[in-house]
């Protein structure tokens, strides 16, 4: 590859990348109109971006060929788009909780999040995120499928919350190597099920339910799986 090729290559890697952002403002458009099957649709688009840039932009050796543009910043900007402001708005326009609660419940995934996302110590030195990384678009996706009462929508929300900060540690499933192979039959498992709900119009499908709480406990253990245990790398 020239050396113009190579340029002209990682140019597009980081325009794949910013493409996250047009794609989350479909979502958050589609949010304030409360069309969450389009919103989730296009927040899925988004994370499969989000999911697969990483490689493209290791590949292309981006880093070296374009050092004055900083992939982790724009991908941080991406992320905090279409991981927590549109589901932020989603779960405000929900209905989920009454208006005197989602409020600040939303405001607090903002914030605190916000603090999350500045944290240099987001991910450990085996690819593990430390503590909850924010995946506000699945959790909320999650609240939308099974319409839990207010009380544990905000239960769940705080605990998120407090789980960003706490010494767990959550798996990047693209980049952790132990239990690769069942880790990413989970994650297609994970995502044939939110495809279903979807389809079904984000009504309580029974078989869609099913692979998402499964799929999400495997997640929730895969660190006593591993024995990665509690406590982060330092």
């Amino acid at each position: 590859m020239s050396k113009r090729s190579a340029i002209w290559g990682a140019w597009a890697v980081h325009a794949f990348t910013a493409s996250g952002a047009a794609l989350g403002l479909m979502a958050l458009e589609r949010a304030f109109e409360r069309d969450f099957v389009a919103c989730f649709a296009w927040l899925a688009a988004a994370l499969a971006v989000d999911g697969i840039d990483g490689s493209f932009a290791r590949a292309l050796r981006v880093k070296e060929r374009l050092p004055h543009i900083d992939g982790d910043i724009l991908d941080y900007v991406v992320d905090y788009l279409t991981y927590v402001i549109v589901p932020a708005v989603a779960f405000l326009r929900s209905d989920l909780a009454p208006a005197w609660l989602d409020t600040p419940l939303a405001l607090a995934i903002a914030a605190s999040s916000a603090i999350y996302f500045g944290d240099a110590r987001m991910k450990t030195a085996d690819h593990w995120f430390r503590g909850f990384p924010a995946l506000w678009n699945v959790l909320v996706f999650y609240l939308i499928v099974f319409a839990p009462p207010a009380w544990a929508c905000a239960a769940l929300i705080v605990a998120a919350i407090a789980a960003m900060f706490a010494p767990i540690v959550f798996v990047h499933p693209m980049r952790v190597t132990r239990l690769r192979a069942v880790t990413l039959a989970a994650l297609g498992l994970w995502a044939a099920s939110a495809a279903l709900a979807l389809a079904s119009g984000m009504t309580q499908s029974g078989i869609a339910r099913a692979g998402l709480l499964a799929s999400a406990a495997y997640f929730l253990a895969l660190p006593w799986l591993t024995r990665r245990g509690l406590k982060p790398a330092p």
